[in-house]
């Protein structure tokens, strides 16, 4: 029996009698054509790593788009103004009284025609049949906003590309070409039932990949008459200057009989991307829980083939090659399969990239629309855990192949 090994004398990788170009030869080639020749318990190790891979990049992708739509949403220029106390527009209430106190505050910026850049806005929820219809493929809520005039204005990455924009007491909308993707009736010049009331599409935009993607948009008056809302949500202004927007907000929240608060836009929609935080955690958490089930599979592979292989380890210690040499081989071996299981989990990922998805968003209640990108940052990360996974996984299978009886290894049928 061979004696105990240091542990950490097994990865001094001195080369035997001085030939280190030899000594190298053992862990690069034998374990590459080890991979080859033994093809049937590489696939089924590939196919292992990459569901488990293709599940922790989907989570992470989810995560970064829903992210990034927060990210893409607002103008530094803007504020927006709610009720004191409201995390969000749709818990927030900005009476009539109180739009009137500053709605033509000397702060707030004008257009060319001389009114101000402001957009008193009104959210509704409404449950919407997705395509295909609500029998078969269900439905969600919608955010329906009731914007004002300069609503656009306030609002660059906004652009009309179908149809043309709503006319107020009309009973039109305009939708997110998105959301017009994932629910019925939403072509242009179709007409939207909910409940009694009829509104007709007669527009789609593009909101380049923020929040407002997943909006449907009409008059901010007849959104109120229709939907008996008395108050509006939230009041988006651009004032003439950043310093003149602080102190507009300074005399609103000094004003206790108003009870407003207000924040700039981009850092309102920041905070509201929150709901990608638990889908991120919930992401590395069950990939963990996979990586566990991917960790035995790995090592109930590596110590098959061990097992395979008795007669060949005892061969290559005959040789020369020694205890370090064998463990760094079947290491290498373990950490290349998972980075091909890695690499094949973030290929199957590139099926979904650009696919559009929704979630529900609990900061508004409606669904919220994004779409899946796979960046180089999410690759990267998926191929670095995809190795140490292999590497864990092959570390005990390398140290009971290191400590093989020589003698006893030869003498293997």
């Amino acid at each position: 029996m061979s004696a105990a090994v240091n542990p950490r004398a097994l990865f001094d990788i001195a080369p035997p009698s001085g030939n280190l170009r030899a000594f190298m030869a053992l862990p690069l080639k034998y374990s590459f054509k080890n991979v080859i020749v033994r093809w049937r318990s590489t696939i089924a190790t590939v196919a292992g790593m990459g569901l488990t891979i293709l599940v922790y990049v989907g989570m992470q992708m989810m995560a970064g788009a829903i992210e990034a739509s927060g990210g893409k949403t607002g103008d530094p220029r803007n504020f927006l103004i709610l009720r004191r106390g409201a995390d969000s527009e749709s818990s927030s209430q900005v009476t009539r009284e109180n739009l009137a106190t500053f709605q033509y505050a000397e702060e707030i910026a004008r257009d060319a025609e001389g009114k101000p850049l402001i957009s008193a806005d009104t959210l509704v929820v409404i449950y919407l049949p997705r395509r295909g219809g609500e029998k078969a493929a269900g439905g969600a809520n919608v955010i329906f906003r009731g914007v004002s005039a300069n609503a656009v204005a306030l609002r660059p990455q906004v652009k009309l590309v179908e149809g043309r924009m709503f006319e107020g007491g009309k009973r039109e909308m305009i939708i997110s070409r998105r959301l017009a993707q994932r629910f019925e009736n939403m072509s242009v010049g179709s007409v939207v039932k909910i409940g009694i009331r009829e509104l007709k599409v007669v527009g789609h935009f593009d909101a380049s990949g923020s929040a407002f993607d997943s909006e449907a948009w009409m008059d901010a008056e007849e959104a109120r008459s229709l939907f008996n809302r008395d108050n509006y949500c939230s009041v988006l202004i651009r004032p003439v200057s950043e310093a003149a927007g602080k102190q507009l907000i300074a005399r609103l929240e000094a004003d206790k009989r108003l009870a407003l608060r207000g924040v700039s836009e981009t850092a309102y929609y920041g905070e509201q991307t929150k709901t990608a935080g638990p889908i991120r955690f919930a992401g590395k958490w069950l990939a963990i829980a996979m990586s566990v089930g991917a960790v035995l599979a790995a090592m109930n592979t590596m110590y098959a083939s061990v097992g395979s292989r008795t007669r060949e380890i005892g061969t290559l210690r005959v040789m020369g090659f020694r205890r370090k040499a064998v463990v760094a081989a079947i290491l290498i071996e373990g950490a290349f399969l998972a980075a091909i299981g890695g690499a094949f989990g973030c290929a199957l990922a590139l099926l979904f990239n650009g696919y559009t998805a929704g979630t529900f968003n609990f900061q508004s209640f409606g669904e919220t629309v994004f779409e899946l990108k796979l960046t180089w940052d999410i690759i990267a990360n998926a191929l670095i855990f995809a190795i140490i996974v292999g590497i864990i996984g092959s570390l005990l299978p390398a140290l009971r192949a290191s400590r093989l009886p020589v003698i006893a290894a030869l003498k293997e049928a």
